[in-house]
């Protein structure tokens, strides 16, 4: 993490940021809600490029996230800054491009570590080549796309939980760290 005291931060990157990298923000936020952990934890989301920037989310984006409650009104595209290589703990790629992109762009080691495949998170395909771990573009398809992207993003999120529990874990102060057995005691 950054800091002890900041908050660990995520951001998903797509092309655009109008379908699958704000679907997996908010999803995620809600998951990390759900577990009691937005407190200290932030998600975001960007595109790697600009040609989106300004837009709302997709319509058919924004109708599979209503279908589980989630709002995505108040999201604005936007594009990838440089400096976000520095600021985020885990920067979550959609697709091999995105992940080539990112890691190609990232300035050090320590900031091309930080980007993962989202999909590396779903243990039906971790071990898989990264081709296979890749979100296909939906913005060409219709809802039944967009319907396979919030699957695949789903299927990955309770992993991404579980590794941000890992790494705040190992950020904390070792006397703020409790055995899993003094966890089942508390």
């Amino acid at each position: 993490m950054n800091s002890p005291s900041s908050q660990y931060r995520i951001i998903a990157v797509c092309t655009g940021n109008i379908c699958r990298s704000p679907m997996a923000e908010l999803m995620l936020a809600a998951a990390l809600h759900a577990e009691g952990l937005d407190h200290v934890v932030s998600v975001d989301s960007a595109g790697t490029t600009g040609y989106e920037a300004g837009r709302p989310i997709d319509p058919r984006a924004a109708r599979r996230l209503a279908i589980t409650k989630l709002s995505s009104e108040a999201h604005v595209a936007r594009e990838w800054q440089a400096s976000w290589f520095r600021e985020r703990d885990l920067i979550l790629a959609l697709d091999i491009d995105h992940y080539a992109w990112l890691r190609e762009a990232a300035p050090d080691l320590e900031s091309m570590n930080k980007v993962r495949m989202l999909r590396s998170f779903d243990p039906a395909v971790a071990g898989s080549d990264l081709l296979d771990q890749g979100i296909e573009d939906p913005w060409y398809g219709g809802h039944a796309d967009f319907d396979a992207v919030w699957q695949q993003i789903h299927s990955a999120v309770p992993g991404i939980v579980e590794h941000v529990r890992a790494a705040l874990h190992q950020a904390a102060p070792p006397a703020h760290r409790t055995s899993p057995r003094q966890q089942l005691i508390q």
